[in-house]
Parts: structure tokens; sequence; C-alpha cells
């Protein structure tokens, strides 16, 4: 345990908490989308939350005071319902339903709309009390639970029953990968290709969480998920929480020991911000040592030891001078690094 006249020290280390106890989860929604909830509304997990539109177009109707589905005060984000008119490739008017856009320019009762013919229903993959509705913007829970913050994310929010398919150092290849892990979060160790990502959504797998993603394995994955979604057949939803970023690192040992408590549990992975989110009561968080730091940058990164004290300015590679500390890594003899190389749990 690191000596009380250094508790010092550690105000010098970058700190990083591993949950956040109060995640205010964000769901965007585009022009056309309609959100099925209010502010105030307490959701479930399976709660239906918005309706998202699959293939937004825009039409110009003429709003006439007194027509059904018409809003007496007309507003950008309110709903419409009406028909409409015929056209060189509509023959007859048709039924429709949509978001009011904007005014047409030079038009007082004309008005762009947006609507379209394919909707999917999403659900809430977390508990929680709606705070925010906003048409065409967002809507916010915030969530009962707690979470784990990570840096990035991508696909859609999700729900699963938390799997350790890997190590913490360890990797997921796609053969690994079969049905019988359908309706799982998969946590598969440092790093993720997007090989495997298309063969766990293909298995059913709901997400996967990993220490880093590389930038041309995370632009895979967004073409495939573009594929995905422009097909007329909606698909379960699929998310990839990226806890540290793109170079591969172990998982940190805290969050380690933290998703190992959690697994065989249900969680939710959320996009905004990009986080796994739980709720399961009686959960003990592990609690490093006080001297506890993990490096975040450079030749070392992911690896963790104890801090031994500060080892004042040092010159390291390209020539720069940097703040540095002593750091025991493993067993050997503690090596100077830069304290913003470093960080540490709380």
């Amino acid at each position: 345990m690191i000596r009380k006249t250094h508790e010092a020290w550690l105000e010098l280390v970058a700190r990083r908490r591993l949950v956040e106890d109060a995640v205010e989860a964000t769901f965007a929604l585009g022009p056309g989308d309609r959100a099925l909830v209010a502010a105030g509304d307490t959701i479930v997990p399976g709660t239906p939350i918005l309706e998202h539109l699959r293939d937004p177009r825009v039409e110009v109707v003429s709003l006439r005071n007194g027509d059904a589905g018409v809003p007496a005060d007309p507003r950008p984000g309110d709903r419409w319902t009406g028909a409409l008119a015929a056209t060189g490739l509509r023959r007859r008017p048709a039924a429709a339903e949509g978001e009011l856009l904007a005014p047409d320019p030079g038009s007082s009762d004309r008005w762009r709309i947006v609507t379209g013919d394919h909707r999917d229903v999403h659900q809430s993959p977390l508990a929680g009390t709606v705070r925010e509705v906003r048409p065409g913007v967002r809507i916010v829970i915030t969530a009962t639970g707690r979470g784990i913050v990570g840096v990035l994310f991508a696909g859609s929010a999700s729900r699963g029953r938390l799997e350790l398919a890997a190590s913490s150092d360890g990797e997921l290849r796609p053969s690994g990968i079969d049905v019988g892990r359908s309706g799982s979060i998969l946590v598969v160790g440092s790093r993720v290709d997007a090989e495997a990502l298309t063969r766990a959504r293909a298995m059913g797998v709901r997400g996967v969480v990993a220490a880093s993603l590389t930038g041309k394995d995370l632009r895979d994955f967004l073409a495939s998920e573009r594929r995905q979604r422009a097909s007329l057949h909606p698909t379960a939803p699929f998310g990839v929480l990226v806890l540290d970023g793109v170079l591969r690192r172990p998982i940190a040992s805290p969050l380690m020991a933290l998703l190992e408590r959690l697994a065989g549990h249900d969680v939710a992975l959320v996009a905004d911000p990009p986080a796994l989110v739980f709720d399961v009561p009686g959960v003990e968080l592990p609690h490093p040592p006080a001297d506890w730091v993990r490096v975040r940058h450079g030749p070392n990164a992911g690896r963790e030891g104890s801090l031994v004290g500060l080892a004042g300015m040092r010159r390291f590679a390209t020539g720069v001078h940097l703040e540095a500390a002593w750091v025991r890594l493993g067993s050997g003899a503690p090596v100077a690094l830069p304290l913003g190389d470093l960080e540490r749990s709380i």
C-alpha cells in the first residue's frame, strides 16, 4: 500500500471511473421517426420507445384547417395524417402518415413532410425513466442501473445475457462462435475483427464487448451494417462496445473482475454514451489497491503495476522531457513512465 506521505502523488495520475451511477442513455430520432413514449414514463426492458422510418422521403402537402389529421397550429415535428396528392407516378391520392418538416417556401398552407412506407419499432434495452422527448432529435432515458462507459460504440442498442468468451488478453476467433451463443452479449478480450463480428451477428449474438477495434475492422463492420439495414427484413439488434480504443491491449483487471461478477446476468448495450448498463442488485464492485496504475499509452500500453514514487522530469523518445513516475510492472525493477501515460480506477 502506498505510504500516506505519497498520497499526493495519486492526484497527479488520471482517474477513470469503473462505473457510472447515473447513466442517461440517448436514443436518436431522425426526421420521420416517432417517439412512442413521453417524458415521465417509467419503462422496462422490451418497452417500445420509438418507431424508426427506414425509407424516409420528403413530400409537399397542403394543410387546410379543419381537415382530419391537420394540427390546428402546425409546427415542425408535429405528426400529420392525410392523403398525398396524385402525381404523374401516383395516379390517385394515397393515404400517408408522417412528420411536419418545414413550410414550403412561398406558400402559407403548404408544408414539407417526411414520410415513408417501412417502419421498424425499436424496444428499450434497459429499465428507467424517460427524462426528455424531442421530436426529430432524441429520447433521453435515465437508467435504473449503473454503467461501464467505453470509448466507442457501433451498431444498435441491444440486450442479452453476458458471457465471457475469452480472457482479458485473449481474442475470440470466428470459428468459436456458434448458435449456442444466440441471445448473449460476449466479452471477447483484447480485440475483435470484422469477420468475427459478422459471424456473431449471423449466429444471433446480441452484442460484443472488446478492449480494442481497429479502424479497418470498424469500417468493414459499418459497411456490413449498412447492407444489413438496407434489406427489407428487420434484423435483431446487435451492438459493439469498445472499452479502450484502436490499439490492442488487455481489458483492465478491475474491469474484468466486474465483468466476471456480471456473467450470467442480463445487461444492455447503449450507444450514447457508449456503455454497458447493468441492474444487478448486490453485485460487489472491485477495489484495486490505492497504488494500482495502468499504462494507457506507449510501448507498455495495457500493462498494470504499482506506483512507487515520482521520478521528476525525464527524457523520453524523440527527445521530449516529461514529468514521470516510478512504476513497478510485474516483479522487475521500477521503470520511469510519463505521468500522462498512467491511469487508475476509482
